[in-house]
C-alpha cells in the first residue's frame, strides 16, 4: 500500500448510500480518505419499511432494496478494488438514522459520511432531515457531501 500512513482518527469510515448522485459523491470522498488514511470504508443502505410494517412486509423490503443495490454495490466493490479500499457493504431495514447510529455504534465508526439533497424551504421546515438527525444522535462526526 504506497503512500498510505496510518491515521490515529479515522479508522472506519460508514458511508449513507441511497443511490443519488449525492451518494456516488461521499462514497468517492471515502475512498479518497481511505487511499490515504488506510482505513475502512462501509457503505451502508438502509430500507425504509411501510410503518407499521409485518414480517411478511419487512422481509419483501429488504429483498427489493438487495436486489435494487446489487448492481451498484458491485460497482462500488469494483472501483475500491481498483483503488485497494477495504470495503465492505451493508443493507438494512428500518428507520436509516436509528440504523445507522445503531451500526456506527457497534462498529465502532470514526466517520459517517453522506450525500445531501438540497429540499425546498417548507419541506426542511416542516420535516426533519436525515443529516439533521444524524448531528443530534451520532457519536461520531459527519460529514456532508453537497
Amino acid at each position: 500500500m504506497p503512500n498510505r500512513r496510518r491515521n490515529p482518527y479515522f479508522r472506519r469510515i460508514l458511508v449513507e448510500y441511497d443511490g443519488s448522485p449525492q451518494a456516488n459523491k461521499a462514497v468517492e470522498l471515502a475512498f479518497s480518505v481511505a487511499q490515504s488514511t488506510d482505513c475502512r470504508v462501509l457503505i451502508f443502505a438502509v430500507a425504509s419499511p411501510p410503518k407499521p410494517a409485518t414480517m411478511v412486509e419487512l422481509r419483501a423490503v429488504l429483498d427489493q432494496a438487495q436486489e435494487q443495490f446489487q448492481k451498484e454495490f458491485a460497482r462500488i466493490s469494483k472501483d475500491a478494488e481498483q483503488l485497494e479500499v477495504n470495503l465492505e457493504t451493508a443493507i438494512a431495514v428500518g428507520s436509516p438514522v436509528e440504523q445507522i447510529v445503531h451500526r456506527t455504534q457497534t462498529e465502532h465508526t470514526d466517520l459517517i459520511i453522506l450525500g445531501h439533497r438540497a429540499r425546498p424551504w417548507l419541506a426542511r421546515i416542516a420535516l426533519k432531515s436525515l443529516p439533521e438527525e444524524l448531528l443530534r444522535h451520532a457519536r461520531c462526526p459527519v460529514l456532508l457531501v453537497p
